[in-house]
């Protein structure tokens, strides 16, 4: 339990070196609320300062790695000061888990939505199990991709990514792997983390460190000439007509105004 009485969204574990961030928040898909947001970076400040741990794992519980924003609570504020905000604190969390000296990987047997996408990309290695699907959804309510582009599109090919950010349309873990969006699909993920960690541990820390940055680098230099005005635009998208309508219609489940057919968006 938390210090307020409360579960929390961010489980924490170390083992055998590597500490492992659970998503659990299934009540809501493990959408980036506020609530999670900050247990999310406490926990990475907390494996960082370790000098034990030698790298992290992200995982979670439910269906759903990360549905991407909590849009209830996105639909309870003032639109543009809490979508300044969020995008600030998300690009915060991104670059975090770009610049954090240690190697940190994601176990994923669920869904990943949107914002959980630039989690995703912003991880050093992925690993995607069998009933994994991955989807940009933003398009379907009204936004895009704005600031998880920073992690998305250098690891992206060019043309899935095109291809993914119009449509929306979901994918499975083999075209993941073939895309560039996760490292390895495995049949069984668990394992396959187990095995790349064991990997890790060969490597020393100062090594796997100037290692990451080597390769993280040209992410960064974005983060610093692009990050800002990304978030501005980001921000000015959400007290749009269009987003309105396109965030109750999710949270209706309903078809938005603009759809040609009945259904509801992923």
């Amino acid at each position: 339990m938390t210090q307020n009485g409360t579960a929390p969204y961010i489980r924490y574990e170390v083992e055998s070196g590597f500490a492992t961030l659970t998503f659990d928040s299934p009540h809501n898909r493990n959408a980036l609320s506020s609530k999670l947001v900050a247990e999310l970076i406490a926990g990475l400040d907390r494996a960082a300062a370790d000098p034990s741990v030698r790298g992290i794992v992200l995982a979670h519980t439910g269906n759903t790695f990360c549905a991407g924003a909590d849009l209830s609570e996105a639909s309870n504020a003032d639109p543009a000061v809490a979508a300044d905000e969020r995008t600030r604190v998300m690009i915060g969390v991104l670059r975090r888990l770009v610049e954090i000296p240690k190697p940190v990987l994601a176990r994923i047997d669920g869904n990943v939505r949107a914002g959980g996408m630039g989690i995703v990309a912003a991880c050093d290695i992925v690993v995607a199990g069998p009933a994994s699907s991955f989807a940009l959804t933003e398009v379907r309510i009204g936004l895009a991709p704005f600031m998880i582009s920073l992690t998305l599109l250098p690891r992206l090919d060019a043309r899935a990514a095109s291809r993914y950010y119009l449509t929306g349309e979901k994918f499975g873990p083999e075209e993941a792997e073939r895309i560039g969006m996760v490292t390895v699909a495995a049949d069984d993920p668990a394992a396959e983390v187990a095995r790349l960690c064991g990997e890790l541990r060969k490597g020393s820390p100062q090594g796997l460190a100037e290692a990451k940055r080597l390769v993280n680098a040209a992410i960064l230099a974005e983060f610093d000439t692009s990050a800002e005005e990304l978030a501005r635009r980001s921000a000015s998208f959400f007290g749009t007509p269009e987003t309105q309508e396109g965030m109750l219609a999710f949270l209706q489940r309903r078809p938005p105004s603009w759809a040609a057919e009945s259904g509801r968006a992923e």
